[in-house]
């Protein structure tokens, strides 16, 4: 475990519903990342996403912090890449009676680095529902994505939409709501955030694009959780859905390049 890192217990972000905190780059890089999860505490509990594999024990330890490990009925990733799927082996080694919520493509994507069976999946796609026994989730990909595998969740019971990639934000320190932040930082943010991770977003028709931001908007989600923000709640999930529609055409500073990169190797030599 890295002892230098601020640890921040779950939180609540709506009824029966919690974010559980993890980021990357604290005392290394100018700017935090998060790395949430989340759990929905329904009939059949559901974990959303579950973090990076360099963070799994402390991962394991706070989704099981909320929810017994044989109740846990669904483990729902929504999309492949090693920050949403680093502790799904071990979550479902030691969930026994839970599904894994996946779609036919990742399951492709990620070969034997999944190490359940097919017996224990459950393929879900985009616009399609899941039953939790107290409440039907819905699969909505959101606008903006860097896997196309991708597909959020939306619970209708507390209006929480997780965004997985989208609405994705850096911050100066470990933060819990983007109600934290300056307003400005974080806006810009995700326009850099976003842009980073979906560069093709500059060639998307604008109109077809609009189309994919007033989806989510019909939800009324009243918070919105992903894996790289804080939560965003109140007046801020309006702000963020408005952000979102500018960002194909954002003005955002390039990502770091080879210069960055000698300039970290000569502080490496410098320190060794």
């Amino acid at each position: 475990m890295d002892t230098t890192k601020t640890l921040i217990p779950p939180t609540r972000i709506a009824p029966e519903t919690f974010l559980v905190h993890d980021h990357d780059g604290e005392g290394q890089d100018p700017v935090l990342v998060p790395l949430n999860c989340m759990v929905i505490r329904s009939a059949q509990p559901v974990v959303v996403d579950t973090g990076v594999p360099w963070s799994s024990e402390q991962v394991v330890a706070d989704v099981f912090s909320l929810v017994d490990p044989e109740d846990v009925r669904w483990i729902y990733v929504s999309h492949d890449d090693i920050d949403h799927t680093g502790s799904v082996n071990t979550l479902m080694e030691r969930c026994p009676n839970a599904t894994l919520v996946v779609n036919w493509f990742m399951t492709k994507r990620m070969g034997l680095t999944l190490e359940c069976g097919p017996e224990r999946w459950r393929w879900l796609a985009d616009g399609e529902t899941l039953d939790v026994g107290d409440r039907v989730l819905h699969a909505v990909r959101p606008p903006i994505f860097d896997s196309p595998t991708t597909r959020g969740l939306f619970d209708p019971t507390t209006g929480v939409y997780w965004s997985s990639d989208c609405f994705a934000t850096p911050m100066l320190t470990p933060t819990v709501d983007v109600g934290e932040l300056d307003p400005t930082f974080w806006l810009d943010g995700v326009a850099m955030f976003d842009s980073y991770i979906s560069p093709w977003l500059e060639i998307a028709d604008h109109a077809r694009f609009q189309r994919t931001v007033d989806r989510i908007e019909a939800l009324d989600p009243r918070v919105i959780a992903g894996c790289h923000t804080p939560a965003i709640t109140g007046a801020n999930v309006a702000r963020a859905i408005a952000n979102c529609r500018r960002i194909p055409g954002a003005t955002v500073p390039p990502p770091p390049d080879q210069a960055v990169l000698e300039t970290i190797q000569r502080s490496l030599s410098i320190v060794a």
